[in-house]
């Protein structure tokens, strides 16, 4: 049995189910958000953009599919592969615009269309703090996903009679 990195199929369960919302919103807001007139221009629902595809619908459909990794898998390495993977897409959520600038062929996500005071919440709900958002709940599963390999489980103590002492 050591050697198997398998994992309860519910440990995950939780954090899958919201980095697939979170890809979903990142993925579908710039289409859908101008129906609210929460948008960045061209403020024009279903407007696709080259930079819509690379800095929004990738990035948002890499972070589900790591939800739904994370969701579907019974092994320690393929959930942190969904995880590591979703963890990626939060980064260019939070950076993407930034390294944009270096790709100008890509063209802009454009600026956003609210009114003054509805910017930042559109630059944190559209980018940075989306990203900031599914890094952390990524890197927070990631970490108790390889945690709790080291905690002695059901085999050690049936094994021994007791939990293993550490010298």
């Amino acid at each position: 049995m050591s050697g198997i990195a398998r994992i309860l199929t519910r440990s995950g369960a939780l954090s899958g189910v919201l980095l697939i919302l979170l890809g979903a919103w990142g993925a579908l807001i710039p289409f859908v958000g101008p129906y609210f007139h929460y948008a960045y221009t061209p403020d024009t629902a279903w407007h696709f953009t080259l930079a819509r595809l690379w800095l929004e619908v990738l990035p948002g459909v890499a972070a589900a599919l790591g939800g739904v990794l994370v969701i579907m898998s019974t092994r320690r390495m393929a959930a942190g592969g969904g995880l590591a993977l979703a963890a990626l897409a939060g980064a260019w959520f939070a950076v993407g615009t930034a390294v944009n600038s270096l790709w100008p062929h890509l063209g802009t996500p454009g600026v956003p269309a609210g009114p003054a005071s509805r910017v930042g919440l559109e630059e944190i709900g559209f980018f940075t703090g989306l990203g900031i958002v599914i890094v952390f709940v990524a890197a927070l599963t990631l970490g108790r996903l390889f945690a709790s390999a080291f905690q002695p489980g059901p085999v050690a103590v049936a094994a021994t009679g007791s939990l293993p002492v550490e010298q």
